[in-house]
């Protein structure tokens, strides 16, 4: 016998609560919460012939990863696929999800049978999108449902090791009496296809829409579920795509690949630097190279600053692709620190290629390419790596040695770097110049015309 009672969920964030809320406590959305009925079976306790394993006991298996035939792929999963994990992918309508399934599918098909099931477009639709990306391998199989039921049975019927679900949103469980895309169907119906994947060591992948503040739309214990959250980012106007692997029990986390979006399909980008860095960045003045870490690997990045007088009080800040207050923060100390008072003049920033930074190493390169725009001063081929304090001190930054590598590998002749890093840099071919306060770098800045 079942007990039937209601509960109300917020649709943004998935926040659960007993009465109806007019303003979410999670995400401070108004008006987002629905009320769901909730079923629940009454099961007696059964004990069963289960003992716990000693530590000592348990045999180390590692699981056989299978390739994806992308190397950008790999490097996010930590190597390839593993047999019976879960996989969450999530991004903007449009960005490319679909796109990147159907690819991923037609090169697991290679090893073994895949089975993709839609609950957004019909057979024909995606026939249309494989013809246009030249995929057509008969161990793909198309499913367009929404029983998650009926998907079971099918995988099971046929022997299929890799399952695509495009998208959660869209499978319901019969049992439950909510509508799809609630937050019981995406959380129950999770839950279903890790019992799926864990069993029968089935790899599944999932497709999860994202909310308006760029959530995977559900509750959030649906993150908490599955092996692996991988998040699809980018935009209509720029032609790459950045994967980004936010949560991951088999490899690192925070590790991303770099595709570009075409219209056969996606291509991975090998020197994703060279996308980031532009063609000349060194020979405009406002333009700085910073050298960051996305995960385990370098990235050069241009960072391009206009400074202008303001017609406007207060003076405009406007920042794109970085931190806003931060960006206030480097001011602010260049105000306080070196007397450079920027209340008369508008400051513009922007990340080249619409990359995201937000590591604090990259610091150097914004004061120097607002220097550099405030001066009318290029700097020519120089790197900048450091995190600037509040007190004006240069502040080492990790992983020093690859980022020097990475910089001299695209030609750098000098590179600007903390002076607590530099003893870890004594046999590199590039010129290092150490820096220890906001004042050896403006006076490394204002020198860099006679450093050739």
């Amino acid at each position: 016998m079942a007990k039937t009672k209601t509960k109300f969920f917020c649709r943004e964030c998935g926040q659960e609560s007993t009465r109806w809320l007019g303003r979410c406590p999670g995400c401070g959305e108004w008006n987002t919460f629905v009320e769901e009925r909730i079923e629940k079976s009454e099961h007696k306790n059964v004990k069963g012939a289960v003992m716990a394993t000693p530590l000592t006991e348990i045999e180390i298996v590692e699981g056989q990863r299978m390739d994806t035939g992308s190397t950008e792929l790999n490097r996010v999963l930590g190597g390839g696929v593993v047999a019976g994990a879960l996989i969450l992918l999530s991004g903007e309508p449009g960005i490319g999800k679909s796109t990147l399934f159907l690819q991923m599918a037609e090169f697991l098909s290679r090893q073994t049978d895949v089975l993709y099931v839609s609950g957004e477009e019909s057979a024909r639709q995606i026939k249309l999108r494989a013809d246009r990306m030249n995929i057509a391998s008969p161990r793909v199989h198309i499913l367009t449902e929404t029983s998650l039921e009926t998907v079971r049975s099918e995988v099971l019927s046929k022997d299929y090791r890799v399952l695509f679900i495009d998208s959660i949103q869209t499978m319901v469980l019969d049992e439950l009496q909510s509508a799809p895309g609630s937050v019981s169907q995406v959380r129950e119906g999770a839950a279903f296809l890790l019992k799926l994947a864990k069993e029968n060591e089935i790899t599944v992948f999932l497709v999860g829409h994202v909310t308006k503040e760029g959530a995977i739309a559900g509750p959030r214990v649906l993150e908490h579920i599955v092996d692996t959250v991988l998040y699809f980012e980018g935009d209509q106007h720029h032609i790459f795509r950045l994967l980004r692997a936010v949560k991951n029990r088999f490899g690192p986390a925070n590790e991303i690949g770099v595709f570009e979006m075409r219209g056969d399909g996606l291509v991975e980008v090998e020197n994703p630097s060279m996308l980031f860095m532009g063609d000349s960045p060194h020979a405009a003045a406002g333009s700085a190279v910073a050298v960051t870490i996305e995960g385990t690997r370098p990235l050069l990045v241009e960072i391009q600053a206009l400074v202008t007088p303001t017609v406007f009080v207060p003076p405009r800040r406007t920042v794109n692709g970085m931190d806003y207050h931060r960006l206030l923060m480097l001011l602010a100390v260049l105000d306080k620190r070196a007397g450079y008072s920027f209340s008369t003049r508008d400051v513009f920033i922007n990340i080249a290629g619409g990359l995201e930074i937000s590591e604090p190493a990259a610091d150097l390169a914004v004061i120097a390419a607002v220097m550099s725009g405030l001066k009318e001063k290029p700097l020519g081929r120089t790197a900048f790596i450091g995190e600037l304090g509040l007190t004006g001190e240069i502040r080492g930054v990790s992983q020093i040695e690859q980022r020097v590598r990475e910089a001299e590998k695209f030609g750098f002749k000098e590179c600007i770097v903390p002076q607590v890093n530099s003893p870890r840099l004594e046999k590199t071919a590039i010129k290092i110049y150490p820096v220890k306060t906001i004042e050896e770098l403006l006076e490394m800045l204002s020198e860099a015309p006679h450093r050739k």
